[in-house]
């Protein structure tokens, strides 16, 4: 397959993508991390899951304070994981394979390290002196206002040299770059013009609210009064410091610059499912995803109406139920050892209308690894142990079979390895047909050769904590899809007369963490 994207095609709409995260997937040269050689030689195993595309973790040059999320050079490949050359392998087999390449790219922010920002932070009046956000202290010497870090503590860090204070909405590594400042906007459309030429299909869009701030600095108010959480950034309403509308110009300007290559935002906010469909407005981004599907409850009313809204009007939507930032689904929606729950999981996320992505090791139903807490990696976690998200869990090392390493290196990870996941390996689960690994792929393949899974409409039929059933209908086509959230049999409205694509009835319903979809009698 050649890069392919064209005009009229938008592959994107009901695709189904995978998210590599790179430094955990598979380790070609023994050195405990992920590469692009490693993936390049395992994605025949991705093609064979069906999906239509890869989504991979940033594999620039890094000091690896956030994972690659800090980025020291936006158009070359960090040594750990390879070189350019490897990546282009990397394309050309995956397009070979019919696999869409959708890279990450961080423009919200850089390393600190970066070239820009060394130049930016060594006087006030050099050529790169505005491509970073800068501000004056306050007359007695105290920060420019009362923003907050996302990974704790203040959003700004004192220069010396510059005697100003830098905007970090992340870590004190990673300064923020100023994109009203038209150079740096021009700077970042000429990276991606390289990387498209470099034969990629797309790009997800790393924390793509947090672009622009507001330039008159106002702070930010407080939330109301509640519990007080274990991150204080969690206590403001962050409308000044990400979300601005100054923001949707720059999106049209991306749009323009790459044409039909798949632009995907990640949005992390107060009302998300209101930003995607802002964000995916006729001329601006393709789709976009966000974190309103990855919390710790699952609920069928908040799934219909999050995407009820996120697809109001013309908008398209991303759905992800696990990914690198969150504890992965089988741990947080109670899954763990209950293969059929986990088979329930994976059916919703490949039902819902828009994009879904499948993170590395959902489709085998993988528990949250347990990273002790001298192992661990993550800023987050690490400042905030034990009340932090634990991201580190969701990152260790891509379970290939029930060796100690699990076949991802010969040598210890960068994070250690998930003991439990031996059993759920792919050299286990791949010769058995009732796996979860076999039923994530059958899903997908329903997906894709089913127009009203991947294309319809959706219409809610019966939501709430218990369950959801809604329609997909298209072109005629009405497929009946409703999943059973408890651990008691329950009841399926309106299904009549159906023919059974997946999942089971139990008479009138469904049993405990079942699910149907079925296709309505004409």
């Amino acid at each position: 397959m050649k890069n392919g994207n064209s005009r009229t095609e938008q592959w994107w709409r009901g695709a189904c993508l995978y998210e590599v995260y790179l430094r955990s997937f598979a380790d070609s040269n023994g050195d405990g991390e992920g590469d692009l050689p490693g993936l390049r030689d395992r994605l025949d195993y991705i093609a064979a899951l069906g999906v239509d595309g890869i989504w991979i973790t940033p594999f620039f040059p890094s000091p690896m304070y956030d994972s690659g999320y800090d980025v020291a050079d936006y158009r070359s490949v960090d040594p750990r994981f390879g070189t350019l050359a490897d990546f282009r392998s990397v394309t050309s087999r995956a397009h070979e394979l019919g696999l869409r390449v959708i890279i990450d790219q961080v423009y919200s922010h850089t390393s600190h390290l970066h070239p820009w920002f060394v130049e930016s932070a060594s006087s006030a009046d050099n050529p790169k002196a505005d491509w970073y956000v800068w501000a004056d202290p306050k007359p007695d010497g105290s920060l420019p206002n009362n923003w907050l870090a996302r990974f704790g503590g203040v959003a700004w860090e004192w220069n010396a040299n510059r005697r100003q204070y830098y905007l970090h909405n992340f870590l004190v590594e990673q300064p923020d770059l100023n994109l009203h400042n038209r150079q740096v906007q021009d700077e970042i459309l000429d990276t991606m013009r390289f990387w498209v030429d470099q034969g990629v299909d797309g790009f997800r869009l790393d924390v793509a609210n947090f672009y622009m701030h507001d330039p008159q600095m106002r702070d930010n108010p407080p939330v109301d009064a509640g519990d007080r959480p274990a991150n204080p950034y969690y206590m403001q309403k962050h409308v000044h410091d990400r979300s601005r509308p100054e923001n949707l110009a720059f999106l049209e300007r991306m749009r323009a610059a790459t044409g039909e290559h798949m632009l995907l935002a990640e949005i992390s906010c107060d009302n998300q499912a209101e930003r995607m469909a802002e964000y995916t407005e006729p001329g601006r981004l393709h789709t976009a995803y966000s974190f309103e599907l990855l919390g710790p409850v699952l609920d069928g009313a908040h799934i219909a109406r999050t995407v009820a809204t996120a697809g109001a009007g013309q908008s398209w939507p991303t759905w992800a139920f696990s990914n690198h930032d969150v504890a992965r689904v089988a741990t947080r929606w109670n899954a763990v050892g209950n293969r059929n729950r986990v088979n329930m999981l994976q059916a919703p996320l490949l039902s819902l209308r828009g994009t879904v992505i499948v993170y590395q090791g959902e489709e085998l139903g993988l528990a949250h690894g347990n990273v002790p807490r001298e192992a661990l990696r993550d800023p987050e976690a690490v400042r905030f142990w034990p009340h932090g998200r634990g991201r580190d869990g969701a990152r260790t090392p891509m379970a290939w079979d029930d060796t100690p390493m699990l076949g991802f290196s010969k040598a210890p990870g960068w994070l250690p390895a998930e003991p439990g996941h031996a059993e759920q390996s792919i050299a286990r689960q791949s010769q058995d047909p009732c796996s979860s690994l076999a039923h994530c792929r059958s899903m997908i393949a329903l997906r894709k050769t089913t127009p009203a899974l991947k294309l319809g409409e959706f219409e809610v039929i019966e939501a709430d904590e218990t369950g959801l059933s809604f329609w997909r209908v298209h072109e005629g086509a009405r497929i009946l899809c409703s999943f059973n959230f408890t651990g008691q049999s329950r009841a399926v409205p309106q299904h009549g007369r159906s023919r059974v694509l997946a999942g089971a009835f139990e008479g009138d319903g469904l049993a405990a963490d079942g699910y149907v979809i079925a296709e309505a009698a004409a």
